[in-house]
């Protein structure tokens, strides 16, 4: 089916998360001033003291969203590493400085924003579109916090956005540099290129064994491997409970009949179209006109040969190749071009539609098919009835079985054989699991995470606590198995590092003759190269160029021509590059250019945001403890 047909109603949660909650967890502003003692530090703004608690709260949430983002297909050796450590700690004392001010200077965001600003949001909705506190609350809980903590936490980040709007929001762009960067982003260059590979200096590269064990030695953060187990996990959910109720056929008929105007099926209506695409220049959208009623025309002479027009002259690449085939359609789907969906129900079957106008172009509509309103049979939609009443009773009764689950898994904490008989299902075994992931959806949650590697889990092989992962999912889980942290051995490493130093050392030498080429070419010598075929490059059409090579390309000098740079790449090649003509774009039209007066307000305002907290960190006095933020195995 066409584009215009589809609605976007679902909602990414990942995107809401990112709206409205801070992405590093901050305690509340009691804590925030008090001063506490505490036993290590990881920083210090002023006299006030980063936890370690509080940076691992936040390293473990920002790994969990990074993951989240990248659905589970980030490395987890990736999420633990020094420069995220590092990264976090940063954001960490940025939020804390921007924080102190804006309390100080009496920056406030009254229970009445805040309660507005909750209730707007769509995921605390219910099925009418009313706020649901049950939904709230159960959100709040999910992210390991009450109700309470969840709205300091979203306070806190609100006090802060307010806060650094008001230097963000402040910045101004002179029209000047919006004409000039304009007049760059169209210009385009000519380039050429010459490759160096690293590769035909391999054969003369032989790392010396003593540097491969230096290297080993030197890196040992390359080489460790995480602290991993193995669980067996029990899962108790709602879905759980409805497979196992059984429903009383009597019941589900009494349901039906009681219930008649809930299973009546509205009037739908398939039909084919040929859309003539235009965009909204008036010339564009008559001349597409001009063309959907020559077609029409012909469609009334020859009918029957609606689907072999559609192929030749719709441009909607959804149903073209069907013969303009839209399936069925109902009342209120057209959301999108209500002008079609107008038109489409005052249509006979087999009746061909005048030309059409909506927001994407001209449609001429064929109507293939009428199916008249009806009620579903009783056998049509028995299933559904029946699932639906297992669901209810299912719901009841959770909370129920979710408090004598969440007992015995306490309780009979040396085993989960009687919480597997309380809720009728034995327990699953996981794959290999480290701190910051695992590979089943159902333990990739950090509560659940920090409980297995808890060290009454690990060392004493005990039950963790039912974790809600889920509204209306509890998972309780047991260590099996557990393989501590550990060096990948030399010998097994150590031809990777010799590849790995060859390859270094092989890129050193391409460059070097990169570089030697590059300085003859600059003196006007005739270097031995062998050039690529020209391609004309823009920034916003890269010719499949890599980012480096189009960033250099356009930081080249091109007052005289023709003109020679290089770039070295991350996968060791050396490429040189050679400017031969230069063409100035035509200018942008005033939308773009009030759209890039926008983004770059945006980057100046981030830049003086971040000059303000760097003011902010000399005058309170900033010291980060480093050794706090290794690893600990």
């Amino acid at each position: 089916m066409f584009d215009f047909v589809a609605t976007h109603k679902k909602l990414i949660l990942i995107v809401l998360l990112v709206l409205i909650i801070p992405p590093f967890a901050l305690f509340g502003i009691d804590s925030y001033f008090s001063g506490r003692d505490v036993a290590q530090v990881v920083a210090r703004v002023g006299d006030q003291p980063i936890t370690q608690e509080e940076f691992s709260r936040a390293l473990r949430d920002q790994q969990q969203t990074m993951q989240r983002m990248a659905q589970g297909g980030i490395d987890p050796g990736m999420l633990d590493s020094p420069e995220l450590r590092l990264s976090t700690v940063e954001a960490l004392v940025q939020r804390r400085l921007l924080l102190d001010r804006a309390v100080r200077l009496g920056v406030v965001v009254s229970d009445e924003q805040l309660k507005t600003l909750i209730s707007e949001q769509a995921v605390f909705r219910d099925e009418n579109g009313k706020f649901s506190y049950t939904r709230y609350e159960q959100f709040a809980r999910n992210e390991g916090m009450t109700p309470a903590q969840f709205e300091a936490r979203l306070r806190q980040g609100l006090l802060i956005q307010r806060y650094g709007t008001g230097y963000s929001g402040t910045a101004f762009v002179p029209r000047t540099v919006v004409a000039e960067i304009a007049r760059i982003s169209g210009q385009r260059r000519e380039v050429s290129q010459h490759v160096i590979e690293p590769g035909r200096y391999l054969p003369q590269v032989k790392p010396d064994a003593a540097a491969v064990k230096a290297y080993y030695d030197a890196n040992p953060g390359e080489f460790r491997i995480a602290e991993q187990v193995r669980a067996e996990y029990l899962t108790l959910s709602v879905d759980l409970l409805a497979g196992q109720l059984q429903v009383d056929p009597v019941e589900v008929r009494k349901f039906y009949d009681a219930n008649l105007g809930q299973f009546g099926a509205g009037e739908s209506r398939r039909a084919s179209h040929i859309l003539i695409s235009a965009g909204p220049e008036p010339e564009a959208r008559k001349k597409a006109a001009v063309q959907a009623g020559q077609i029409y025309k012909e469609l009334l002479k020859k009918p029957s040969g609606f689907a072999e027009a559609a192929k030749k002259h719709s441009r909607d690449p959804g149903s073209a190749a069907n013969g303009g085939d839209l399936g069925r359609i109902s009342r209120g789907q057209m959301q999108d071009a209500p002008e079609f969906e107008a038109a489409l129900f005052k249509m006979k079957p087999g009746e061909i539609s005048a030309p059409v106008e909506t927001k994407h172009g001209f449609h001429i509509i064929q109507l293939t098919d009428l199916q008249a309103a009806r009620t579903k049979p009783f056998e049509e939609v028995r299933g559904q009835i029946e699932g639906e009443m297992r669901k209810q009773q299912a719901s009841r009764r959770f909370a129920e079985v979710a408090d004598q689950f969440n007992n015995v898994v306490y309780e009979q904490s040396e085993s989960l054989k009687a919480a597997a008989e309380v809720i009728k299902t034995p327990p699953q075994t996981s794959g290999w699991i480290t701190r910051s992931h695992a590979a089943e959806p159902l333990l990739n949650h950090p509560r659940l995470l920090s409980a297995i590697f808890s060290e009454e889990t690990v060392k004493n092989r005990r039950n963790t606590e039912a974790v809600e992962v889920a509204p209306g999912t509890l998972v309780a889980a047991r260590v099996i198995e557990h393989k501590a942290a550990a060096m990948r051995p030399f010998e097994e490493v150590r031809t990777g590092i010799e590849k790995q130093l060859a390859l270094r050392e092989a890129s050193r030498l391409a460059a070097a003759e990169g570089r030697r080429l590059l300085g003859e070419l600059n003196q006007g010598k005739s270097a031995q190269v062998a050039w690529s075929v020209p391609v004309a490059v823009s920034r916003g059409e890269r010719k499949d160029l890599a980012e480096p090579v189009v960033r250099q390309l356009f930081r080249m000098d091109v007052a005289k021509l023709p003109a020679y740079a290089g770039v070295e790449t991350l996968s060791g090649e050396y490429i040189l590059l050679r400017v031969s003509r230069v063409q100035e774009g035509d200018g942008i039209p005033p939308e773009r250019a009030k759209a890039l007066s926008g983004e770059l307000q945006q980057v100046l305002g981030q830049e003086t945001l971040l000059a303000y907290v760097a003011n902010l960190r000399k005058r309170l006095g900033v010291s980060i403890n480093k050794a706090a933020l290794e690893k600990k195995q």
